[in-house]
């Protein structure tokens, strides 16, 4: 374990290659699974603030389910997590002309219509967080349906840590991300 501030980091994030292969996955985490994607309670009002802005981006079934069960359901515990399609796809897929899952969040977030990228969970994957008082755990999770992006990872020499620099900065800060360097490069 490597700890960075009140974070317990799993030796895998730092040691573990990864790079997300969409042409070989075809984003296929935001299908499989057994419920939707782990949102923070404070990610539920940006997402309901913005919905009118994230719809022109879904499909006719994600915004129905929308409309009708929210933006959210119970997960295990207190736990929030996205609303599903028929219990599979995330209320908030659409797919691309490449075949390709897509986040409608991500979509209009990227074009500049919402000040909020989707919900830090999915940024962050594979990673996930648990909490345990005030010390955050913060563990790589495998999962068979990112073989791919395991081999890709390998083949371009990324680590887990290095590939998802851009999530961690925007959830434990820059200052945090650069102590984590530093913890798993010696530099």
């Amino acid at each position: 374990m490597i700890a960075v501030g009140k974070c317990l980091v799993s030796d895998d994030v730092r040691d573990e290659f990864f790079c997300c292969d969409l042409n070989s996955c075809k984003g296929c985490c935001c299908v499989e699974g057994d419920m939707g994607a782990p949102i923070e309670e404070c990610e539920i009002s940006l997402l309901e603030d913005n919905i009118d802005k994230i719809k022109p981006f879904m499909t006719e079934e994600g915004v129905e389910v929308v409309d009708t069960v929210g933006v959210f359901t119970p997960g295990i515990g207190d736990e929030f997590v996205t609303s599903l399609i028929d219990n599979r796809d995330c209320s908030f897929l659409y797919y691309g002309d490449d075949g390709i899952a897509k986040c409608a969040i991500e979509t209009a977030y990227n074009q500049g219509d919402i000040d909020f990228n989707k919900p830090i969970s999915c940024h962050l994957y594979p990673i996930r967080l648990s909490s345990f008082g005030d010390v955050v755990a913060v563990n790589y999770d495998r999962w068979s349906i990112c073989k791919d992006a395991v081999c890709l990872g390998k083949k371009q020499g990324i680590k887990v840590y290095e590939f998802l620099k851009e999530p961690l900065i925007r959830k434990f800060g820059a200052e945090w991300y650069d102590q984590l360097v530093k913890e798993c490069t010696g530099k």
